[in-house]
């Protein structure tokens, strides 16, 4: 059985479901968990998870009235971590704050407040239920996001849920944008040349009784084995 790290967050539980349900071995990461090479080499997998914001000192910018404290240790722990896994090809699925967190590591910047910086904006908070719906993504086609996405999308159009306030600015060298929202704002992203390294800014581990991202779990597990 695959082994899939997690990073820890205030909301792991439909995360390890999710996983559970692909059939992956689950081990909870965090700055404890101690050197993230040593880390890395325990694991088949990596799934970097929601929570609040990066420090904005890590892409160079001072922060947005609207930034939250880092949370201790987390942000230097999981971005090694995310670069030691890009190093070795490791797959990666890539969750709300993790896409950030991906995109970061890998030299790109954020959106630090989206309904301030971004023109017209959407409400991308909506916090409950957490599978609410709040918005559609426009898939780009012929993407891995789209395949796996295939059977859910209408036209181009996804529907996910949303909550947070942060966005992929500057996109990381490598990477491509695979879904963007109808205000711009990026809510996918791949890197093409890695065996599957996917990070999505909706939350597909709150679905896990329904179904309807379980192919992401799947596809990240199945590149695992």
């Amino acid at each position: 059985m695959p082994r899939v790290g997690l990073t820890a967050c205030s909301r792991l539980a439909d995360y390890e479901e999710s996983l559970h349900r692909a059939h992956a071995d689950v081990v909870t990461l965090d700055p404890t968990s101690g050197d993230p090479a040593a880390v890395l080499d325990g694991l088949d997998a990596l799934v970097l998870t929601g929570g609040g914001d990066v420090d904005p000192s890590h892409y160079g910018e001072a922060p947005h009235p609207t930034s939250s404290p880092a949370e201790p240790g987390r942000d230097a722990f999981e971005l090694a971590l995310t670069r030691g896994a890009l190093e070795r090809g490791l797959p990666l699925l890539a969750i709300c704050r993790g896409v950030q967190v991906l995109n970061v590591a890998a030299g790109g910047s954020l959106v630090q407040d989206i309904p301030s910086q971004v023109p017209g904006a959407l409400e991308h908070r909506v916090a409950s239920p957490a599978s609410a719906i709040a918005h559609e993504v426009w898939v780009t086609p012929g993407t891995t996001l789209a395949a796996l996405m295939a059977e859910r999308i209408e036209g181009d159009a996804l529907l996910v849920n949303s909550r947070h306030h942060q966005a992929v600015a500057r996109l990381a060298p490598g990477f491509v944008a695979t879904a963007t929202a109808p205000d711009g704002v990026i809510e996918a992203i791949e890197r093409p040349d890695l065996p599957f390294c996917l990070g999505v800014q909706w939350h597909p581990e709150n679905f896990w009784r329904t179904g309807e991202f379980r192919a992401l779990f799947e596809a990240l597990v199945a590149k695992a084995g």
